[in-house]
């Protein structure tokens, strides 16, 4: 496996992507952190309300991640050839798919918002409590779809400052409404988990303002400021070959965030307590993951370029270096993990000894599969698909999924009745299986595709 780790350029670049890209999913992921960090001090039930009703946007927020990262392996590729009309085009076809999810799922969560809670739970409490957030926080689905893929696009084509600049605005406005209307500050209606969700909305409002201004205010010097009548200048022929590598992305994504969701829905059926210890663990796990999703996105957006480029072995070159340091980090941040959980619970507020000791548990298994878990990121997001091998990529993340992660999580739920640690733990097998199978891919050099060729 050749590598060249001490290859200037590519550090420089590494570098100059990762950590904006870091920098704004750390943002992000401390947006998902306060909500819960503010919400526990008002109990179980409103932690797990949140929680769950978030799996909707969950499902979701993945959905349009897939159309994204579908979309990024065309820009990524199209930028290295600097061709920005059909830059163009593909940014106008992802766009209008996101919105058309937008609104589906945000009719769903208006419409039917007590149906979709009771799938998740027996808690009357809990029910109502997510009803009344699913109702309010559904408004910014659409506007989230459209700002999330503004800033996926920037970042293909290697503008990565802008929307980390954005998170960070979004971040604060979040965080001061959320003060505000949780708890009723200043002056402000004390509205409890409406007020979570009215922080939201307010935020993401704010965020899609200033990243339209940013684009279309320079119009002439960025890539990604087009007409309407320019990104939606498409043959029949575009469309087909569009679809035909993103569609097993947005297929990927779209089963791999529902088979989350049945984790979700078997960790519930263990009790209320267990949901609340797995909304504390994913809240953690996620601000521990950013700077390897962060690689991930980075090796997508540089190997996607190379191969752009017609520079097929550097390429390679590229994906074998992010793969050994992602799994270095991995293992880094494993061992920070394990020897803080203590200290990381302490800033959760009015935590019963029972939810106190399950998030901890939970904690230290995912402390244990940091390393894999970073790794896998990088394989599927940063090399598979930034390579253009998305159906490959699509069969072994859905069936690692599907035919491992979901059947041991309902195993270990319903049938052994497992604490919920061994029930994670048993999920996670998913994780190993999806590293055996991919690096044999990886090594076979398969992967290598040019998805732009004759577009």
């Amino acid at each position: 496996m050749r590598t060249d780790l001490k290859n200037k350029d590519f550090i420089k670049a590494m570098i100059s992507i990762a950590i904006p890209i870091t920098l704004q999913n750390l943002v992000s992921s401390s947006v998902n952190m306060l909500d819960t960090l503010m919400i526990t001090s008002l109990g179980e039930e409103s932690l797990a309300a949140v929680g769950l009703a978030n799996q909707a946007f969950f499902f979701y927020s993945i959905t349009i991640f897939g159309v994204a990262t579908g979309s990024s392996i065309f820009l990524a590729q199209f930028w290295g050839k600097r061709d920005t009309k059909n830059i163009a085009r593909i940014l106008g076809i992802s766009l209008s798919i996101v919105s058309a999810l937008g609104i589906l799922f945000t009719l769903a969560a208006m419409i039917v918002p007590e149906f979709i809670m009771r799938i998740f739970s027996n808690d009357a409490e809990v029910i109502s409590l997510g009803v009344d957030y699913l109702r309010i926080v559904s408004i910014s689905y659409i506007i989230t779809g459209i700002s999330f893929m503004y800033a996926i696009a920037s970042r293909s084509i290697g503008q990565a400052k802008m929307p980390m600049v954005v998170s960070i605005i979004s971040f604060l406005t979040n965080l001061m409404f959320n003060y505000l209307l949780i708890f009723g500050k200043f002056g402000f209606p004390q509205l409890g988990v409406k007020g979570a969700a009215w922080g939201t909305v307010i935020a993401r409002t704010v965020e899609i303002a200033i990243i339209l201004y940013s684009i279309y205010s320079r119009k002439k010097n960025n890539p990604l400021a087009h007409d309407v009548r320019s990104m939606t200048d498409w043959s029949g022929d575009f469309i087909r070959k569009y679809f035909k590598t993103a569609s097993p992305v947005i297929i990927n994504e779209a089963f791999w965030s529902l088979g989350t969701v049945l984790y979700s829905l078997a960790y519930a059926k263990i009790g209320t307590g267990a949901a609340a210890a797995v909304q504390i663990l994913s809240t953690v796990q996620n601000i521990f993951m950013v700077l390897s999703r962060g690689l991930a996105n980075a090796c997508t957006v540089m190997v996607g370029n190379k191969i752009g480029e017609d520079e097929e072995d550097e390429a390679v070159i590229y994906a074998n270096n992010y793969m050994i340091i992602s799994t270095a980090l991995g293992l880094v941040l494993g061992i920070i993990l394990f020897i803080s959980t203590d200290g990381i619970l302490l800033f959760f507020r009015n935590l019963t000894p029972e939810l106190y000791n399950s998030a901890k548990k939970l904690l230290i298994v995912a402390a244990a599969f940091s390393f894999i878990k970073s790794f896998n990121g990088t394989l599927i997001v940063g090399v598979l698909r930034g390579g253009g091998d998305t159906k490959f990529s699509m069969f072994l993340e859905i069936g690692s999924v599907w035919l491992v992660g979901v059947p041991l999580a309902f195993l270990g739920a319903l049938v052994f009745k497992f604490p919920v640690h061994y029930v994670f733990l048993m999920v996670n097998m998913e994780e190993v299986t999806k590293a055996l199978i991919g690096i044999f891919r990886v090594k076979s050099k398969k992967w290598v595709t040019n998805v732009i060729k004759d577009m």
